[in-house]
């Protein structure tokens, strides 16, 4: 097997428990396999060392399946939580490298400590809540210490059969059940030099789950505690049994303060909903039971529980309190807070304006995406914990406003191309760690985010390595898409997921699975045409061309109906994705604006998942952001408004907030796009892709007065500020250096370029272009901070 494409692992092998090991076939419903990993719930591996004066440098790499927490000489190393990141075990195995020199400083002895849980990789049966089950393999480690010494010298400390091992502390580890840590099974001092583990078990060598060993390289952004969450009101339901609202859905893990006798329990159940009553209603969580137990040492001076290996997305904790007998003294809860925990991933956004609405719209959305960035982006930080992919694309510049997350798509694309299978087909969710049935494996809504993803990651950053390293996976996909189709028209998929149709919310209702298919297969075979012509594939280019206009012809023969002016049924997300896509003859464009306005006007909002985005961008593109002010400035019909009206703290996966669906969803997060995209207007150009070149194309709409917004790109901090008076209406805006702009003021000085040109007559590093499409154009050719003015802004439309 091969160990690392990364380092060299020689001398060190993977260790584990003794009679761990595989057994059984696989499971029809999962990739991974079944396991007997003995009664290690959590294993705690330890090893001394003696390291010589003048230590230079040391170095430490780790893999501990399926997570695992360092520590030396009894202190934590490092502040990363859930390591290493999740992915398909069997293709890739990640690990980190940390610098330890300081913790080895000292000449002497030392000790190494890993504890094990399950994470991810190992899914047990259980009578708690799950939503799959299965297993990479037993509990194992693989680590390498390098240690340099001033003179030259080096030596290796690698995990072998000189290590020990023993159970830990956490009596059970499930990513969805939750986590149970007796702390009367700590075994104080295991993890610092002199401990006495003669009881302890030889560790055994064994093989690893079969994947690479990589670095970070291929990594995401660890995993750190962001900010604690204290509770704003606590409700005791009877005696030893209390819920505490924390004021915020976010994905965390409490930390809990307590004293009582020892074998004395707490038990913390997370939800995001309440009853009537108060309890805890875990509906929107899957329905099963999950929880955090701590049960106590009894230590008078108190302790301490933090959560190892399992987190959830709640507001509300119910606390339970139990003796160790049923008539023994309860133990008492000195205080409670939640931490937040997700990715590191760098914020690089801010908006705010004038409706107090949109703000907390923006918040909503935030939390949620938030919640969901882990080791990859997830669609509900509880019941499901999955990489569904069509939210990573539709979401991906709403997302991207927000959040550097470069690092974590690159990650996610080595997720999927170790998902692809051999004939193309790229399943739905990544890392597929399920095998759904019903059409949810395979669809091209989906799955094209491993076309989209490196596009927008161009579009974003300037950086052609997504699209270099994974040009012919992406094309065997778009081949994939091709072997399906009939006639150019590929008619399988989930099509517009969640839309707002007759029923309950799931499978499209309003929009044929045939439009969106071949709606996306067309959009993938043109963008595999651009990234040809920018790899300099000149014949794969024309040949990608060549097919998407195939597709294209297709696709307005099959759908389109002259008379009505409408795609398929009409349905807004059929419309849309023909206008976004370009899929509409220019002469038709206007028509199917016009429908697409009317049905918003008589039906409200109907489109869903997949829709939605396409219709936000259809209407702001179209000059008609109007209509998407005022579809989403209301609290009446669902949408973000009834939401919020409905108590919700982070985006519902429901549009109407249904308390049997998720509570912390991002998938509908795309209006975010629109408030930095287009209510501020910032905007990369396609000329100069990463914000090089930047557009700042603000839209003055309904009755906000003021709009702020910051976007930290790639080359630095963009700025675009509006605010009208009754007297006048200011932009400010600001590019950083090395870039140059282009600003569209909107205007009624459509014949006035006298007027226009006096805009900008003081401005040394701003010139005036042009008036065109009711704009007045200026290029910035100088880097900084301007403002423009402009008087009786009563008359001021958007461009």
């Amino acid at each position: 097997m091969v160990l690392s494409s990364d380092m060299d692992w020689h001398g060190s092998q993977w260790i584990g428990a003794n009679g761990a090991a595989i057994s059984g076939s696989a499971d029809d419903f999962m990739l991974i396999e079944r396991v007997d990993a003995g009664h290690y719930q959590s294993m705690r591996l330890r090893r001394e060392l003696e390291v010589k004066p003048k230590l230079r440098q040391a170095t430490l790499c780790v893999c501990g399946l399926g997570q695992y927490e360092l520590t030396i000489d009894g202190s934590r190393v490092g502040e990363d939580l859930f390591t290493p990141g999740w992915t398909n075990y069997k293709k890739t195995c990640l690990y980190d490298t940390y610098d330890v020199t300081t913790q080895l400083q000292r000449s002497g002895r030392h000790a190494l400590g890993l504890l094990l849980g399950n994470g991810m990789y190992n899914i047990e049966e259980t009578s708690r809540y799950k939503k799959f089950t299965g297993s990479f393999g037993p509990l194992k480690a693989i680590a390498q210490l390098r240690l340099e010494y001033s003179e030259g010298k080096m030596e290796i400390v690698g995990t072998d059969q000189n290590w020990r091992i023993n159970s830990g502390p956490i009596t059970y580890s499930h990513i969805f059940g939750g986590e149970n840590y007796d702390g009367r099974l700590e075994a104080k001092g295991w993890d610092s030099p002199g401990f006495n583990d003669d009881k302890w078990d030889e560790a055994a060598v064994m093989d690893g789950p079969g994947g690479k060993l990589r670095g970070s390289s291929v990594a995401a952004p660890p995993i750190r505690a962001i900010e604690i969450l204290k509770p704003t009101n606590v409700k005791e339901l009877k005696q030893g049994i209390s819920v505490y609202d924390l004021g915020q859905n976010a994905t965390m893990m409490p930390l809990v303060k307590v004293h009582g006798p020892s074998g004395a329990m707490v038990r913390i159940i997370p939800a995001e909903l309440v009853y009537g009553d108060g309890w805890v209603d875990r509906s929107s969580c899957g329905g099963g039971i999950a929880y955090w137990q701590y049960t106590l040492t009894g230590d008078v001076k108190g302790e301490t529980y933090n959560p190892k290996f399992f987190y959830h997305a709640c507001r509300y904790l119910q606390v339970e309190l139990s003796g160790r007998e049923q008539s023994e003294q309860l133990p008492t809860v000195e205080s409670l807070v939640g931490v937040v925990v997700h990715s590191t991933s760098e914020s690089v956004g801010e908006f705010s304006c004038s409706s107090d609405l949109f703000n907390k719209i923006y918040s909503l959305i935030r939390w949620a995406q938030r919640s969901n960035m882990v080791s990859y982006l997830t669609d509900c930080p509880h019941r499901e914990r999955l990489g569904w992919l069509e939210q990573v694309h539709l979401n991906g510049p709403a997302l991207r406003y927000n959040f550097r997350l470069d690092k974590l798509f690159s990650k996610m694309m080595n997720d999927m191309a170790d998902s692809q299978l051999e004939n193309g087909m790229l399943p739905s969710t990544a890392p597929e760690y399920a095998i759904f049935g019903g059409g949810f494996r395979d669809s091209p809504e989906w799955s094209s985010a491993f076309v989209l993803v490196p596009w927008q990651q161009y579009e974003f950053t300037g950086d052609t390595e997504l699209l270099r390293k994974y040009y012919y996976r992406m094309a065997q996909y778009v081949a994939y898409l091709s072997s399906c189709a009939q006639d150019d028209i590929v008619s399988f998929g989930l099509s517009d997921w969640y839309d707002i149709g007759p029923g309950e919310p799931g499978p499209s209702k309003l929009t044929p699975a045939g439009v969106t298919g071949t709606a996306f297969y067309y959009q993938d075979t043109l963008i595999l045409a651009q990234a040809a012509t920018l790899l300099n594939r000149r014949e794969d280019a024309a040949r990608y061309q060549q097919q998407a206009e195939r597709i294209r012809a297709a696709f307005h023969a099959k759908f389109f109906n002259a008379v009505t002016n409408q795609y398929a049924t009409g349905s807004q997300c059929a419309n849309s994705l023909a206008i976004v896509m370009g899929l509409v003859e220019r002469t038709n464009r206007a028509a199917v604006l016009d429908n697409i306005v009317t049905d918003i006007e008589e039906k409200g909002l109907t489109a869903g998942d997949v829709g939605f985005r396409y219709l936000l961008r259809a209407l702001a593109d179209g000059n008609r952001s109007d209509v998407v002010y005022k579809m989403n400035n209301q609290s009446d019909k669902p949408g973000y408004g009834m939401q919020l009206a409905k108590g919700a703290t982070a985006l519902t996966e429901a549009w109407d907030a249904n308390p049997y669906s998720s509570q912390n969803h991002f998938m509908f997060g795309q209006i975010n796009e629109w408030f930095f995209h287009d209510l501020a207007g910032i905007q990369s150009d396609p000329h100069g892709p990463g914000f090089r070149k930047v557009i700042i194309k603000p839209t003055i709409v309904g009755d906000l007065t003021w709009v702020k917004a910051s976007y930290n790109s790639v080359h630095g901090k963009i700025i675009s500020e509006w605010k009208r008076t009754s007297g006048e209406i200011t932009f400010t805006t600001a590019i950083p250096t090395k870039t140059t702009g282009t600003v569209f003021i909107p205007t009624t000085f459509l014949n006035s370029v006298t007027e226009a040109r006096r805009l900008v007559l003081k401005m040394e590093g701003v010139k005036f272009v042009k008036v065109e499409d009711g704009c007045a154009i200026y290029e910035i050719v100088v880097a900084g901070t301007y403002t423009f003015t402009v008087q009786n802004p009563d008359a001021i439309l958007a461009c």
